[in-house]
């Protein structure tokens, strides 16, 4: 699933993001593409749940 992060603006937002979806899933695969503000996730996890997460964390998706 892909998510556009629009706060996510530097190398510390992509540490605090993978963090973020790691804690829900520690299996999850994760690639991130800073410049165009989005991040793909692999995950057993579902869309809306992952979501939440990272709004929680201070970056909602769009």
């Amino acid at each position: 699933m892909e998510f556009d992060i629009p706060a996510m603006s530097c190398g510390h937002c992509v540490k605090a993001i993978t963090q973020t979806v790691q804690l829900l899933d520690p299996d999850a695969k994760i690639s991130v593409e800073l410049p165009a503000k989005k991040v793909t996730v692999q995950t057993s996890k579902d869309r809306q749940t992952v979501a939440a997460a990272l709004t929680e964390a201070g970056y909602p998706t769009h």
